[in-house]
């Protein structure tokens, strides 16, 4: 019997809330360091190191959220109680990541412990969401639809914080992002709250407790999860990088005033090609093979990549040709995406069918453990490259700018002129640092991606579906 349509529902529309507070983070936070915050290389240079010890730690701790999570069962469900928990003390961590403000070390101190605490608090939240989703259907064709839905409320979650926040913070970023965390916040909670309440979770029957010791012999003894899991990490730095540095890429192209728009036209591809995903994703699965599908992604996604580094240099400085080589990049990566999250959750039935016991949290967790980790590389990718290319030297200028205008002594128009004749005056060789880190990096990084999917990955669509087959005539 499949879930009811208020469970499938009320848990994919809960991804919107907690989606758009993940994107306010992971794209904006070092954005609102960088143009808010006047901090010396040295200050900047260590919470660069300090986000990358955290969020590896993160991404260690998703594992140990998994262990826990998967050792407790309360009343309310398994997962349920750490979802909304976990959605409860994020929102809060999150509206004072944006709104306490100290300056030079101070600020360096309180940003450590505050962005340890955001990464600790939703991952309560994250392996939860995620553990949930295998649980509810193990049917194929049930779960990838789960996964498309899903898909296309992460989609309205991301866009709505995506498309907003560069027309809003140029001229005004201080107060623009403490009222986008304090919404963002609250909306995290109330959609997550509509998860907790409206979704059944599925009966299983109870396993034995494991150690932490069990953990990692689950983990290690999955071959196909290792596969895959190592795949989507390659292809999560070759993903995010280009977001992570794309607001830097549009100030010193076409100038900070004039960036906003362009940003989140380029937003819109973003939202649009991710939307689109999620709506050919089930109609290709039915016609291709999981495979075949992420060997075009691959492709298209390395034309992409090429024809942006060629942007301006081989290629016309054509915003039109920008905006579509965006929209095909992010539709790839898209439906690359969904394909490999199916993935991941097709091992748990592997480990099921060699090993003869299930553990949703610990193999789910492999997805937030991967993204948090590639997170950890970008981050630290993302601020050698603005150092190294001189790029946040310039944007130091351009932040004092608007701390002026957040306390008052200085007028948005007058720091918007001054903050466009910095950008301009950056020369040639530093934007084409910029443009090949944007790029270069994840070139290599989504080729191995492939390289070891091709080469490890095995369960395909006819192995996954005797493996669903043989566990049902096993408990029946």
């Amino acid at each position: 019997m499949g879930i009811s349509k208020k469970t499938k529902w009320s848990y994919c529309v809960g991804a919107t809330g907690r989606d758009a507070a993940y994107v306010l983070v992971s794209m904006f936070l070092l954005t609102y360091v960088q143009y808010t915050v006047n901090l010396t290389v040295a200050q900047f240079s260590v919470i660069s190191v300090a986000m990358v010890i955290c969020m590896v730690w993160d991404a260690v701790n998703d594992l140990l959220m998994s262990t826990i999570i998967e050792n407790c069962h309360f009343k309310s469900g398994k997962f349920r109680p750490f979802i909304l928990a976990g959605a409860l003390m994020n929102a809060l961590v999150l509206i004072l990541m944006f709104t306490v403000r100290q300056t030079g070390w101070g600020f360096v101190g309180f940003f450590c412990v505050i962005y340890l605490l955001w990464g600790m608090t939703y991952t309560v939240n994250d392996i939860a969401y995620w553990g949930m989703l295998p649980s509810l259907s193990s049917d194929p064709k049930e779960r990838d639809g789960i996964v498309s839905a899903m898909g296309i409320f992460v989609c309205i979650g991301q866009f709505a914080v995506a498309g907003v926040v560069p027309i809003v913070i140029a001229g005004n970023a201080v107060q623009a992002f403490r009222v986008i965390a304090l919404i963002v916040g609250l909306g995290f909670i109330l959609f997550q709250t509509l998860t907790f309440f409206g979704v059944t979770e599925g009966e299983r029957k109870e396993e034995e407790h494991v150690t932490m010791r069990g953990m990692f012999t689950i983990l290690a003894r999955n071959d196909q999860l290792i596969a895959s899991g190592i795949s989507y990490i390659l292809f999560c730095v070759g993903q995010q990088l280009l977001l992570l540095l794309a607001v830097n890429f549009f100030y010193f192209e076409f100038g900070y005033s004039q960036s906003g728009d362009l940003i989140t036209i380029f937003t819109v591809m973003y939202g649009l090609g991710t939307l689109v995903a999620q709506f050919l994703y089930p109609v290709l699965v039915k016609k291709w093979k999981r495979m075949g599908l992420v060997r075009v992604c691959i492709g298209v996604i390395l034309v992409g990549y090429m024809m942006i580094l060629g942007f301006g240099y081989v290629l016309p400085k054509n915003l039109i040709l920008l905006n579509v080589v965006g929209f095909l990049i992010f539709l790839a990566q898209g439906l690359y995406n969904l394909t490999v999250i199916v993935m991941v959750n097709n091992t748990i039935e592997y480990d099921e069918y060699r090993f003869g016991a299930r553990h949703d949290s610990i193999i789910s967790a492999i997805r937030s453990f991967a993204s948090k980790l590639s997170g950890a590389l970008n981050q630290g990718a993302a601020s050698l490259i603005l150092i190294v290319s001189g790029i946040y030297a310039v944007s130091q200028n351009i932040s004092s700018l608007e701390v002026q205008i957040g306390n008052g002594t200085l007028d948005s128009a007058t720091a918007l002129v001054q903050a466009d004749a910095f950008t301009a005056g950056v020369e040639a060789s530093q934007r084409l640092i910029l443009r090949i880190g944007m790029v270069a990096v994840p070139i290599v990084a989504m080729v191995a991606a492939y390289i070891i999917l091709r080469a490890k990955y095995t369960i395909d669509e006819e192995a996954y579906e005797r493996m669903v087959e043989e566990i049902r005539d096993r408990k029946s």
